[in-house]
């Protein structure tokens, strides 16, 4: 009898975390360094499911969390990182990017930034939530995040994000910043992972 109520908890657990979607950015819980970022899936912009596990075990990892590729601050951030990308490689880290876009909406952002590195669709939010940086989008956001995610995200955004990973997952460094406009520089981020010291 015992059984019934732990598995009404896990069925109801993801609808109350939706439910306790942050009202505004700054309200967010992200997880925090020293912890680790869980194992989900993603969308390829193939359309292929991949674990985040998957992804992250092929070298230490940056990952950007962005809003979509209607937002003209995350473009013009992810075309930043697409001239560094060499630099960054030759550092020992891949860049992946991640958005609640669907695959076809991430095509036309690789196209439009010249970008030549990874990005990941997370349209469901899994991901996002999980990392803590998912908010209630205000009502001037729904309409893009709702057409770049065809259909499948009608009011949730990530809050713009860039966690450094080892290959395990770790979070090694984060930059969070709930005022959309503000990211984190090309020449900052290469000063951080230059300071930090990935186990052979």
């Amino acid at each position: 009898m015992k059984k019934l109520p732990l598995l009404l908890l896990n069925l109801l657990l993801p609808l109350f975390m939706q439910a306790q979607l942050p009202d505004k950015a700054e309200n967010i819980s992200p997880l925090l360094i020293g912890e680790s970022v869980p194992n989900v899936t993603l969308t390829t912009t193939d359309g292929q499911a991949v674990q985040t596990s998957a992804i992250f075990q092929e070298k230490p990892t940056i990952a950007i969390f962005y809003r979509g590729g209607w937002c003209p601050y995350c473009n013009t951030q992810l075309a930043e990182l697409a001239k560094m990308e060499s630099e960054i490689l030759a550092l020992g880290y891949q860049i992946v990017a991640i958005s609640p876009d669907a695959p076809a909406s991430l095509k036309t952002t690789m196209g439009k930034d010249e970008v030549k590195y990874q990005l990941f669709s997370d349209s469901k939010g899994t991901l996002i939530k999980a990392v803590g940086i998912g908010f209630q989008a205000p009502d001037r956001a729904k309409p893009y995040i709702e057409k770049g995610s065809e259909g499948i995200n009608k009011d949730m955004l990530p809050v713009p994000t860039v966690l450094v990973l080892d290959k395990t997952g770790l979070i090694l460094f984060e930059y969070i910043s709930p005022n959309y406009q503000k990211r984190m520089s090309g020449r900052m981020l290469l000063a951080v992972l230059k300071s930090i010291e990935l186990p052979k």
